[in-house]
């Protein structure tokens, strides 16, 4: 079978996709990756053929602009950042014909049009439980609070104030142009008819009854880069000349991270911790950093946070998934979109806390520090959730379900 991959995003939504294509390619499996070219060396370095989705400039740019970060203006910067490629997207899944199925996200608006128009089929592959609306349980999301009445009144009119009016006008327009009637409410149209997989378990986040039919659900993937490479020499000897450090992160697409280090330099002083900071943005990062702090600019997490103490990010599911695998306590930042969210589901299963990012700074990040460090209970619920991901076998979980329960191959 050759299947199109497309996801269109940050490196937290390509990993578990390029994980998945090579579980698939693994199995006999024809594989085609379109994303942006900013991915282009990694995808082809693991043997796939890569088709560009936009330019590296592109990518830079969407990251760049500070709206990515913003609750209310993230959606609509995204939405600007891909129109250019969505039609490109859609003639990859043309030129591969309906013999072909593509795997998409959230925003694989080109695959779900090639479905509706020429019958090649698409399934949405979702990462996260925020993007399926539920009147029965919803998500946590900015501005959303109340009973849950009110939070559906409000995820409403969020629908219909701020997404629909970010994609309708351009997409609506594309139907029309391919003889197919508008759309709205996008949240749900975005949910592929061909099929729904869901990589995420269900003790974090159960199939809800008002989810869309036939929705299935596997486990978290669990992809890294350079899992199978050692640690950089000079992080293991950072690692080995002391106790176990605290790791932050902003996430691989935040370039706006520098008061969340700052905050982590104060935080890890005042309570005489270690830490390792993560970015690919060396510029973020404070000068003059103390000896008890290194940096790198990217270790696969699988390898470094079971070295680790505590786990301090943004909330991308990724992230939050590779700390439940290490068993550490997590603090998370979130700033938008799924973040929120993880975060509200990693205090339910006691496992960390959330501190948003209006809210983050050295104090609170010092006293959610020690909440978690010192409570034997998220201790003890971060040994239950890490032994249900001990055998790690999600990506094959993933393909299985999609051969055999939604593609019925």
């Amino acid at each position: 079978m050759h299947f199109v991959v497309s996801p269109l995003g940050s490196a937290g939504d390509v990993f578990p996709f390029l994980g998945l294509s090579l579980e698939l390619k693994d199995r006999g499996h024809d594989i085609t990756f379109a994303t942006n070219a900013h991915f282009e060396e990694l995808i082809v370095r693991h043997g796939l053929k890569f088709v560009a989705l936009g330019r590296e400039d592109d990518y830079q740019a969407t990251i760049r602009n500070p709206d990515l970060w913003s609750p209310r203006k993230a959606f609509p910067h995204i939405m600007r950042s891909l129109r250019p490629i969505l039609r490109t997207q859609y003639d990859i899944c043309a030129a591969a014909g309906r013999d072909s199925v593509s795997l998409v996200n959230v925003f694989g608006f080109g695959a779900l049009l090639a479905q509706e128009k020429l019958g090649i089929r698409a399934v949405t592959v979702h990462l996260q439980p925020s993007v399926l609306w539920s009147n029965v349980d919803p998500p946590t999301l900015p501005g959303l609070g109340g009973p849950r009445w009110f939070k559906s009144f409000l995820y409403g009119l969020g629908e219909k104030l701020v997404i629909d009016p970010a994609v309708c006008p351009f997409l609506n327009s594309w139907r029309a142009e391919l003889g197919l009637p508008p759309v709205r409410r996008i949240t749900r149209w975005w949910n592929s008819p061909g099929g729904v997989l869901c990589m995420f378990p269900d003790w974090f986040a159960p199939v809800q009854p008002d989810w869309p039919a036939g929705v299935v659900q596997s486990d978290f993937p669990l992809w890294n880069e350079g899992s199978a490479r050692p640690l950089a020499e000079g992080l293991v000897r950072f690692l080995d000349a002391g106790p176990p450090p605290i790791v932050f992160t902003p996430g691989t697409a935040n370039i706006h991270g520098r008061p969340f280090f700052e905050a982590a330099v104060d935080a890890c002083g005042r309570i005489g911790r270690r830490a390792v900071f993560l970015t690919q943005h060396p510029e973020q990062v404070p000068d003059n950093l103390p000896g008890s702090i290194h940096f790198e600019r990217y270790a696969p997490l699988d390898r470094l946070l079971p070295n680790a103490a505590a786990f301090v990010h943004h909330g991308g599911i990724g992230s939050s998934s590779q700390g439940f695998l290490a068993g550490i306590p997590q603090l998370l930042m979130p700033l938008a979109h799924d973040q929120f969210d993880n975060a509200e589901r990693i205090r339910r299963l006691g496992t960390g806390l959330g501190v948003p990012a209006a809210k983050f700074n050295a104090r609170t990040l010092q006293a959610g520090l020690q909440r978690v460090l010192e409570s034997v209970d998220v201790a003890a619920a971060c040994r239950g959730i890490a032994s249900r991901l001990e055998r790690r076998d999600g990506l094959p979980r993933s393909a299985d379900i999609l051969l055999d329960q939604v593609l019925g191959a």
